[in-house]
């Protein structure tokens, strides 16, 4: 499961240029500005779209009026002002929309990758914000040791080649972010035992800022093709720093202060483990229904 997506910002920027917010800071767009976006000059065709959309909302299960919502706005025709028929949609309408347009205008291929990205990243938001704090752990960890494998692909392209050389290029991402403590002071800081990892002994935050870290200092690599171990270092530190920087910012902890949970994530893992096996267990032992 990824929290992270990337899309390419001038696309992006096509439609939240056109985005809303209500009073209740719910976002929406309008039917008649979403038309010009996506390449529609006529409003009777564009709203044959539209209708292929709602009854797409419809067979899905979904409520049409908590998509389409009917509103109207005053335009300027000649001496007077007169009231012109408008829809606010919602996110998923947009994708619907999208889903059911015109497959040879770019702006549709456009449209649908932004509003399907859009409504996968809010999902996911949707099913994080469930879960407990040990879950949220678990999913961050697991999605932080992937992210670490593309990292250290990135680091190896740009010259970090010995496993001393890769130590060294991690310390500096965490010298960044944690304002010039290593891994060794960290280590010491949590109270950690030799050989306990201190990513398994941070809480959600922590690992968050963590893996932010990870994956802006991969993009930032490839991006701008950095070589030299030197200054993949370098840039590793700038990242980190940047991430705190950020932080702080916004009022939030430093990543040095957060508390450091009472379960490691390598016993979260076995609980885990040992729970899923148990269900299993129980459902093997409960008798078959009778026929």
């Amino acid at each position: 499961m990824s929290f992270f997506f990337f899309f390419d910002n001038n696309d992006e920027n096509t439609f939240e240029d056109i985005k809303h917010i209500d009073e209740y800071g719910n976002e929406y767009w309008l039917a008649r500005e979403l038309q010009e976006v996506l390449g529609y000059s006529k409003w009777q065709n564009f709203e044959k779209v539209i209708d292929k959309a709602k009854e797409a909302c419809e067979n899905s299960g979904n409520v049409e009026i908590s998509h389409f919502t009917d509103v109207s706005k005053m335009v300027e025709s000649g001496v007077a002002d007169i009231p012109v028929r408008d829809i606010q949609l919602s996110r998923y309408a947009c994708y619907l929309i999208a889903q059911n347009g015109d497959p040879r205008k770019e702006t549709i291929a456009l449209a649908q990758t932004y509003f399907a990205v859009q409504t996968r990243r809010q999902e996911l938001q949707d099913q994080f914000n469930q879960l407990t704090e040990d879950q949220r752990r678990l999913a961050i960890r697991s999605e932080l040791t992937e992210h670490n494998k593309s990292l250290v692909e990135a680091a190896q392209q740009a010259g970090v080649k010995t496993p001393q050389e890769f130590a060294k290029f991690q310390n500096r991402g965490y010298q960044g972010l944690y304002g010039g403590l290593g891994q060794a002071e960290i280590h010491k800081r949590k109270g950690l035992e030799k050989g306990q990892k201190i990513l398994d002994h941070m809480g959600s935050e922590e690992l968050a800022a963590n893996l932010f870290r990870a994956t802006q200092t991969d993009a930032k690599l490839r991006r701008e093709n950095i070589q030299g171990k030197d200054a993949a270092n370098e840039t590793h530190y700038q990242v980190g720093a940047k991430v705190r920087q950020t932080i702080e910012e916004l009022g939030g902890t430093m990543p040095e202060d957060l508390p450091t949970p009472e379960k490691s994530i390598k016993t979260l893992q076995k609980e885990e483990k040992e729970r899923l096996n148990s269900s299993e267990q129980i459902a093997m032992e409960l008798p078959l229904p009778d026929k």
